[in-house]
């Protein structure tokens, strides 16, 4: 492949990717609890440098670098606005902690508060009714047959009740490694390393809501940013095969 064209595919496809992910952030930005999403890119080395020793090729090429590769996304962990709400099931968790629940996949962390009563008396979230809330034990928390989320409180310290009744206390999760996390869909959040999650005394604001981080304006421009690179790069490769073109069709009828 002709390098020139490489560089440029490379950076069409890192474009693309980041594309998606503002594209993500923005329909989420009035998803409860959302964390923005960002993407950062790094340079690929030069194979002579990845993979000695070199067996070929022009060394002044290593003078350019190998492309752009694009790295794990990360979160933006700064805080949404708070909204007050009437629900005295939904909570906001003070600081950088997770709540934590549980279904099919396993457990996962979330900030979005926003809980309600299942059938069965589990406490899930409202966005997600097969995500389960847990509590410090790691059980799921369910309040039996009190279906009625009025007989439900639920403390600034996580502690639930059921008609006064201590019931159990709900699990807050802090990362030690905020690089591990990943999402995984539906405001929920894994991460790699699970040894890297410690549980932390709740600190809740009850009914209230933590909204999303992600600023649609910010976001918007960011797109435009990455559209005029894309189309940089869409430019360069098209008139690189213009090059090679009109190397093959018409230097060679020349000679």
């Amino acid at each position: 492949m002709i390098y020139g064209m490489y560089l440029s595919a490379t950076g069409i496809v890192s474009t693309l990717h980041a594309q998606d992910a503002i594209a993500n952030n923005l329909a989420n930005s009035e998803t409860n609890g959302f964390r923005r999403q960002i993407v950062s890119y790094l340079e690929r080395p030069p194979e002579a440098r990845e993979d000695p020793p070199r067996t070929g090729g022009d060394p002044r090429f290593d003078l350019i670098g190998g492309g752009q590769l694009v790295m794990p996304s990360t979160f933006d962990f700064s805080p949404g606005a708070i909204e007050s709400t009437n629900n005295p099931l939904d909570v906001t968790v003070e600081g950088s902690g997770f709540l934590a629940v549980e279904n099919e996949q396993g457990m996962h962390l979330t900030r979005n508060g926003a809980l309600m009563l299942d059938e069965a008396g589990n406490l899930v979230l409202a966005n997600n009714t097969a995500s389960q809330l847990l509590d410090f034990e790691g059980n799921p928390i369910n309040v039996g047959e009190a279906t009625d989320p009025d007989v439900v409180t639920i403390g600034q310290d996580g502690l639930v009740s059921v008609r006064g009744q201590p019931l159990t206390r709900i699990a807050v999760y802090e990362a030690g490694d905020p690089r591990q996390l990943r999402p995984v869909g539906g405001t929920l959040i894994r991460s790699l390393d699970p040894s890297t999650l410690r549980q932390v005394d709740p600190k809740l604001l009850v009914s209230s809501l933590e909204r999303s981080n992600v600023d649609p304006t910010t976001e918007l421009t960011r797109m435009m940013a990455s559209a005029r690179q894309l189309e940089a790069n869409a430019n360069m490769l098209r008139q690189q095969d213009q090059s090679l073109a009109r190397l093959v069709n018409e230097v060679g009828k020349i000679g």
